[in-house]
């Protein structure tokens, strides 16, 4: 008889990113309302992208693996 395999989720590890450099932003499509949630770099402008956000419940896991309370958004 085969063993009944117990599978558990990992718990999400806490992700970071350099604070110094970067913050976090949700760009925003005005046409079509897609979000893309990243870090934009302060100095430079440039935005690297982090994941596609379809619904609240993935921002929020975002926002939790980054330890971030606020994101701004931008268009």
């Amino acid at each position: 008889m085969f063993g009944r395999r117990q599978l558990r989720r990992r718990p999400a590890k806490e992700a970071d990113y350099d604070r110094e450099n970067w913050k976090p932003i949700l760009k925003c499509s005005i046409c079509n309302g897609e979000q893309v949630a990243g870090f934009k770099n302060i100095h430079t402008g440039e935005f690297r992208e982090e994941c596609f956000i379809q619904h609240a419940s993935e921002l929020d896991a975002f926002k939790k693996k980054y330890g971030i309370t606020e994101i701004p958004k931008e268009y």
